[in-house]
């Protein structure tokens, strides 16, 4: 299994959401409003928040767990979906996931997603 997260910029959220709703089989998506600074540190955002002293811009993350046949198609969704071309577009991270639980059933492993 892989877990795949996503920062995205937030106006791309839809179309981001669009292209994955097209991937057969994706369990779900965990969606959550975050900031940061990325290169820039932030110096040429027009939205950007202020917090102890630093300028953080707003961005959009996405979570997603599925099996390893899946990642590949779920990454590329979200590569094609959330790209401008313009500085800030995000950055996808792929990560082995050791064991996953299904809380309501007891299952495990791929059953649990």
């Amino acid at each position: 299994m892989k877990e795949i997260k996503a920062i995205i910029q937030p106006f791309m959220l839809q179309a981001v959401l669009d292209s994955l709703g097209a991937v057969e089989g994706l369990p779900g998506v965990t969606v959550s409003e975050v900031m940061g600074w990325g290169t820039s540190r932030a110096t040429d955002a027009s939205d950007t928040a202020e917090e102890a002293g630093h300028a953080l811009v707003k961005k959009t993350k996405l979570e997603i767990v599925v099996s390893d046949d899946l990642a590949h198609r779920v990454e590329e969704a979200i590569a094609i979906a959330a790209q401008t071309g313009g500085p800030g577009d995000g950055k996808i991270f792929v990560y082995q996931v050791s064991r996953a639980l299904k809380i309501r059933t007891g299952e495990t492993g791929h059953h649990a997603l």
